[in-house]
């Protein structure tokens, strides 16, 4: 285990056997913390024994002096994990979920993603994406000014959503709950987003997979699905109308029925009476 460890924490099912409850594991996005999922939170718990982590140098974790990578990322995550778990993740944490599974295929049980893909940036083979440029620009503007880089990434999240003004002010009060981020893992995420390239992985996984869109995300496009589908057929999928990169904040009682019909259509929860 890492000597600097990621804050986590678990949380108890309220369901009706919380003993017997599964592990589910929240992973967040770039730039933001667990707190992010805490409006779904009462809908997972009544079926899941639900752990939420912080990325390195994110919400209330510390920044270990290693290079912040995709491997590190998944190596600190599987080091506070629960030994076999669910994993949700959203945006770089979708990233991190889909490299967790393929390193860890006895582990990860199941995988959901949201506002995720597994190549973010444009490149051979990959239209439907973001430009790279646009990552670089963030980068570059970073460093001159880090929390308007980060007001104006939370505002991309939540551009073309129908809830877009109180999307942005959720996620503001979000952000500076616990106080910005550090520098240097807000860069290295950046780096990863901008050119990990998990295709070949994503296309080897056996677990469940369910992943959602946003019909109006402006970082995972829509238009990216059916090259998704094509590297992994057996998918499951969902298109989420009116919203943009977080549904989750959006309408979480909508975004909650499709995560848990997934999970009752794969006998992970039981359907209720």
């Amino acid at each position: 285990m890492p000597t600097l460890i990621p804050f986590h924490n678990t949380y108890q099912s309220t369901g009706a056997d919380p003993e017997r409850a599964r592990d589910l594991v929240l992973l967040h996005g770039w730039g933001l913390h667990s707190i992010v999922w805490d409006d779904i939170m009462p809908g997972l718990l009544a079926h899941f024994r639900v752990t939420v982590i912080d990325l390195p140098g994110m919400g209330q974790s510390p920044l270990p002096n290693d290079d912040y990578t995709l491997d590190f990322l998944v190596t600190q995550m599987a080091a506070v994990m629960p030994a076999r778990a669910h994993i949700m993740g959203w945006s770089l944490g979708g990233m991190v979920g889909m490299a967790l599974a393929a390193r860890y295929p006895e582990r990860v049980l199941s995988l959901v993603t949201v506002g995720a893909s597994p190549r973010f940036t444009v490149s051979d083979g990959w239209p439907a994406a973001m430009a790279p440029a646009i990552l670089d620009k963030f980068t570059e503007v970073f460093e001159e000014d880090e929390a308007g880089t980060l007001i104006r990434f939370l505002a991309l999240n939540c551009k073309g959503s129908a809830t877009q003004r109180d999307d942005v002010r959720r996620l503001k009060d979000i952000l500076y709950f616990c106080g910005l981020p550090a520098g240097r893992a807000l860069r290295g995420g950046l780096a990863i987003l901008r050119d990990a390239d998990l295709r070949d992985t994503l296309a080897g996984l056996k677990q469940p997979l369910l992943m959602l869109f946003g019909e109006n995300d402006n970082l995972v496009p829509a238009a990216v699905i059916p090259d998704i589908q094509h590297l992994h057929p057996e998918m499951d999928w969902a298109l989420l109308a009116d919203m943009a990169h977080v549904p989750f904040v959006s309408a979480p009682d909508i975004y909650l029925q499709a995560v848990l019909d997934f999970y009752r259509e794969q006998e992970i929860i039981e359907w209720e009476a």
